[in-house]
Formats: structure tokens, C-alpha cells, sequence
């Protein structure tokens, strides 16, 4: 009988009887007549179309002035800027380095180089994408590795693995021996350009594999193809210096100490000892659409053909909170990521959900959880900041949280942004923490065979 008086009800709702696959004349009267357009209706419809919806939609339950203090928070000093490029991972990631070589030279304000970095990642995408065209060479141009091998030739975004890969591999500089240039400022035109070189070359290679070209002759006319790329990196960024000297300044700029000559590698050793940046840490995943306390590994999607593809640890948030408190509680910052556009008031700082009422505003409401965004490409992870603080409750549970941005020191808190915790659990997704703040829980899921996850899953764009 109920299925019956369900049936009957629907039968007898008018937009049922006019529900068609296309949007039929019908259809759109129906459309037409579900819109009141009431006086309320039209006081609305003059806001939203001549105001900003985040300026109509600000909660001002809300706008309260927030509580800046935290509990336990890693000391250090500066804030820098990506500007305009997509470098945020490596600004957090050396951003996180540079606390210890704060700490080592005792010095206030200290950063470090990214343009050097930045131009070897270039170089070495570049060579990723020309190598995996030839170990791809036999398969069909329609074949979904080389389709995503020539939309991706090329990009500025990254993760820390690509910044361990690279300071092993080439060591650090400080920033006053190699500054930034217009073209690591604002990397979009350069960006685009190599792209469309690197598909030419990636083109070439294939054509003179299907004439009968082998490996050997194919990777030898890669190196005459890097060679042109280097010199274009090299105009837009300059060359990387080999051999620098240097010593630390004091907050007035008066040089401490006697200057001392370094590689690359040996500044980045004199700081990190003997740390090994992919060995000692461990990257924590919180993506509810996979089974949780398993390891994944992301094929082919890396900084270097020699380096490490991405592996990470997925556990339930909470166990991701543990680590991160641990970690901050040794005065130890991390490399941490999220989806930071979601419900951020970029006037003042703050990630927090109920910054924003869409739903009061259209009369909807807006419902789905963390798993569901993820899996209909409403949410993913985009940028890379640094854990500096939390704040902890009288047992010890997370209030808010605080993370040192690369936006400048104009925007936000300072150049920070304070989340609270229910943010912080529905956009946080990348941790990276050395192991010894890891519970053995989390060591031992480590010791699984990864499974493999293809490059072009939408869950591992590269944080810009």
C-alpha cells in the first residue's frame, strides 16, 4: 500500500507529468512558474547581480574580532612571497627548512633561495617529461599516459617531495646569492612557453621513434633538446651558482662571524646534518573516498626521473591531528596542505566554516561532507603552507590552528592564516612529519606494499 500512495502522489505533482530528458517547453514553464519573484525575491535579485556574493554572503554573526593566541607555537620570524607563480611548495618546504638555519646561526631572519631551486625543477621536469615520452614511445598517442605525459609537460606547482628530491640532489643557497627575477615572480608566460617547446620536442621523439630510431639515439637527442631548454631557463631565472661565499647578518645587516666558502650541497649539509629529507619524514593523507591506515604511491608523478614518486600514509583525521601536535609540541614546523580558497576571509585571515552563509542568501542549503566534494571535484587539495601553531584545549584538543603563508606579510594575519578546527578537518589534506612523531601505529602501516595510483588522479594536482 505504501508503494502505491508514493506512485499516486507523484502522479497527480504537475512538474512530474511535464518532466522530460531535454528541457521541453513544458519543462520551462515549470521552471518559470517555480520563481515567485516576490518583493523579497527582488530586493535579492538586485543585491546579488550588482554585488560581490562574498561581500553579500559574509557572516556578521561572525566577524567577531578572533583570539590570536596559541598554545604552542614554533618560534621564528619573516614571511616571505610567491607572488605571482604557482611556488607555494617550495617556499613551505624551504620555509620549514630555514627555521633550522634560524636556530643554527642564531639569526632572526633568514630565508633561502627558491629561484635556485626553482630552476632546477624546471630542468628536471623538463627532462621527466622528454624521458617519459621515450620509455612511452610504443604506445598509441590517444593512450591515457601519453595524453597526461603532453597535457602535463611542464609546472611550477609541486609537493614536498619534489623540494627533498631537489635540496639532496642540489643542495641550498641563501637568498641574497641568487635573487628572483621578473620571470620567477610571475611564472605563467615563461611557463607557458617552455610547455609548448617541450610538446614540440616530446612530438620530435616520437616521430623519430615510429622512423626506427632506438632508445640510445632517442635519449641522445633528448640531451640536444635539454640543451635548448637550459638556455631559455637560464635567460629567464639566470644560471645557478656552483660555489658562493657567505656568513650571517645580523637584524642590522653587519655580517657575524668570518665568511665562508660553500657548495650548494655543503651549505645544505652544515644546516640539515645528517637528516635525510625523504627517508625521515613521512607524508599523512586525510582522503575519506580511500580505505584509511593504507599506503598509496602516485605513479609518475614527480619532480625528477631519478627522484621519488609521491607515497603517503591515508589515516582518519584524527590520527593526523596527533601527529602534527607532537611535532609542534618539539618546536618543529611542517609542510602541511589544503583546499585554502574554501571559506577563507582573506581580509582577515580566517578559515572558518561559517565565515559564509551561500545558503541564507539563495534560499538552499549546501550538504555534502569532505568524501562526497572529493569525489564530485568540489574539493581538493591546492596549497602548500607551514604548521607554525595550535591551540589546545584544557585536555589537550585542538581548538584552531595556524599556518606561516607565502602571500606577503601584508595579507592575512601578518602574512598568516588562523583555521579553526572543524576547518581544519573538513580542507586539510597533506602532512608531512618526520617519523618520530609518528605513533608505531603509523611506522608499521608503512611496512605495507603501496598501492599504485595512477598520475592523473584529480587528487594529486601539484599545490601551487
Amino acid at each position: 500500500m505504501r508503494q502505491v500512495f508514493v506512485i499516486s502522489a507523484l502522479m497527480l505533482t504537475p512538474f512530474a507529468l511535464a518532466a522530460q530528458q531535454s528541457i521541453t517547453p513544458q519543462v520551462m514553464a515549470e521552471l518559470q512558474k517555480s520563481y515567485e519573484n516576490t518583493l523579497t525575491d527582488k530586493a535579492l535579485r538586485n543585491a546579488v547581480s550588482a554585488n560581490s556574493l562574498s561581500a553579500l554572503v559574509l557572516n556578521r554573526d561572525n566577524t567577531a574580532v578572533h583570539d590570536t593566541y596559541f598554545s604552542v607555537e614554533v618560534p621564528y620570524t619573516g614571511i616571505s612571497d610567491q607572488k605571482s607563480s604557482g611556488r607555494c611548495w617550495l617556499f613551505t618546504g624551504t620555509n620549514v627548512l630555514r627555521a633550522k638555519a634560524m636556530e643554527k646561526y642564531n639569526v632572526k631572519n633568514f630565508f633561502f633561495s627558491q629561484i635556485y631551486l626553482f630552476f632546477y625543477d624546471q630542468l628536471e621536469k623538463s627532462n621527466l617529461f622528454l624521458q617519459c615520452v621515450i620509455d612511452t614511445r610504443t604506445k598509441p598517442i590517444d593512450d591515457q599516459m601519453v595524453r597526461w605525459l603532453f597535457q602535463n609537460p611542464l609546472s611550477d606547482g609541486g609537493t614536498y617531495t619534489g623540494v627533498a628530491d631537489l635540496v639532496t640532489k642540489y643542495g641550498l643557497v641563501p637568498q641574497d646569492v641568487m635573487s628572483e627575477t621578473y620571470n620567477s615572480d610571475n611564472t605563467s608566460e615563461i611557463s607557458s612557453v617552455l610547455k609548448r617547446k617541450l610538446r614540440e620536442f616530446g612530438i620530435v621523439l616520437r616521430e623519430k621513434a615510429e622512423a626506427g630510431a632506438n632508445q640510445k639515439t632517442l635519449e641522445q637527442l633528448k640531451i640536444e633538446q635539454l640543451k635548448t631548454i637550459y638556455r631559455m631557463l637560464v635567460l629567464a631565472y639566470g644560471e645557478p651558482v656552483s660555489q658562493f661565499t657567505w656568513a650571517p647578518k645580523d637584524a642590522n645587516g653587519k655580517t657575524i662571524g668570518t665568511p665562508k666558502t660553500y657548495t650548494p650541497l655543503e651549505f645544505y649539509r652544515e644546516i640539515c646534518g645528517e637528516e635525510d629529507l625523504n627517508a625521515d619524514y613521512v607524508m599523512l593523507m586525510n582522503d575519506p573516498t580511500r580505505p584509511y591506515n593504507q599506503v598509496f604511491e602516485i605513479d609518475c608523478d614527480r619532480h625528477l626521473y631519478d627522484g621519488h614518486n609521491w607515497l603517503y600514509v591515508n589515516l582518519p583525521i584524527a590520527d593526523v591531528k596527533q601527529a602534527a601536535i607532537a611535532s609542534l609540541k618539539d618546536s618543529a614546523a611542517m609542510y602541511f596542505s589544503c583546499d585554502v580558497a574554501k571559506c577563507l576571509n582573506r581580509k582577515t585571515g580566517i578559515l572558518d566554516l561559517n565565515n559564509y552563509d551561500y545558503g541564507s542568501l539563495f534560499g538552499t542549503t549546501f550538504g555534502m561532507d569532505k568524501r562526497q566534494r572529493i569525489l564530485t571535484f568540489d574539493s581538493g587539495s591546492s596549497h602548500a603552507m607551514t604548521l607554525v601553531a595550535v591551540d589546545l584545549d584544557a585536555d589537550g584538543h585542538p581548538i584552531k590552528w595556524k599556518v606561516q603563508n607565502s602571500w606577503g606579510a601584508s595579507n592575512g594575519q601578518q602574512g598568516h592564516l588562523i583555521m579553526t578546527d572543524d576547518w581544519f578537518c573538513e580542507y586539510m589534506f597533506r602532512l608531512v612529519v618526520n617519523r618520530k612523531y609518528c605513533s608505531p601505529e603509523i611506522l608499521n602501516i608503512l611496512k605495507q606494499k603501496p598501492t599504485r595510483l595512477p598520475a592523473w588522479d584529480p587528487m594529486f594536482a601539484e599545490e601551487e
